[in-house]
């Protein structure tokens, strides 16, 4: 985060404001978060340090970073006091994991853990739970079991009937700007293209937002947003996470960062 700190200074100036999310006291706490606990009161926090930040009164744009971006739908969704004018998003499940993500660094203990935990009953109540992946796993062949057991992803998707159901629509179709990008090689998140709202069938064929009721019904606004030219679809080449400066600074800060308008800057820390 202290590169991309430096990148958006450089070219917006070093007065622009920007902050970092994070869920735990210290950089392990932080890092233990990103694979155990609770979204809901994860993001619960979030909403309430983020209100408290006189610097984002007016509102800001949000970066956010694999599951971190699905996090920052979430606040848009469920919060958004302030309120996000951008939202950009890199790598992001966002319709859901059909396996449970690989591990960045293969002897990291905590998430071989996670793993381990989620393959011994992901819709379990006790992995529901305890594991924030298993909370946005969208099983393909049991869609039933998703429904009703996951504990995240089909309520801030709309997949159900809730009390919340206008209010996410809403606030999510308020943004100016949603830009989702995919990594062009991504084999961290499967498919690969939920980073565009794209799941896996029961078939293990890929079902296109265009395509979904999500979409169609316009559950959560996107169709709102696309047709009035808010909602952006990019790639970005290469691995999961592996952003160039020259991709970052030419397709995103150059192109919405860049405002005269819109100069605070939030950005959510990848645990």
């Amino acid at each position: 985060m202290g590169r991309i700190t430096a990148l958006i200074q450089r070219h917006l100036g070093k007065d622009t404001f920007v902050h970092s999310v994070k869920i735990g006291d210290s950089i392990n706490d932080d890092h233990n978060a990103g694979f155990f606990g609770q979204i809901d009161q994860q993001l619960d926090k979030v909403c309430e340090e983020l209100s408290k930040i006189p610097e984002l009164k007016h509102g800001f744009n949000a970066i956010g970073f694999s599951q971190g971006g699905l996090f920052l739908r979430g606040y848009v969704q469920r919060c958004n006091q302030p309120s996000v004018h951008r939202l950009i998003t890199f790598g992001s499940p966002h319709g859901g994991v059909s396996d449970i993500p690989n591990c960045m660094n293969p002897k990291d203990f905590t998430c071989r853990l996670m793993r381990t935990m989620v393959h011994h009953g992901v819709y379990t109540d006790y992995v529901q739970n305890k594991v924030i992946q298993a909370q946005y796993y969208r099983d393909p062949s049991n869609i039933k079991g998703y429904l009703e057991r996951n504990k995240f992803l089909p309520y801030l998707n709309n997949e159900l009937i809730h009390k919340d159901n206008e209010r996410y629509k809403n606030n999510l179709s308020s943004l100016n700007k949603f830009i989702m990008i995919q990594f062009s090689q991504d084999v961290m998140i499967k498919p690969a293209q939920t980073s565009w709202f794209w799941v896996d069938d029961e078939d293990n064929e890929l079902v296109p937002l265009e395509s979904q009721s999500l979409y169609r019904e316009d559950w959560l606004g996107l169709k709102k947003l696309n047709e009035a030219g808010r909602l952006e679809f990019l790639v970005c080449p290469g691995q999961h996470m592996q952003i160039s400066d020259e991709y970052f600074e030419q397709q995103i800060i150059a192109k919405y960062l860049i405002d005269g308008n819109l100069q605070m800057i939030k950005q959510y820390r990848l645990n």
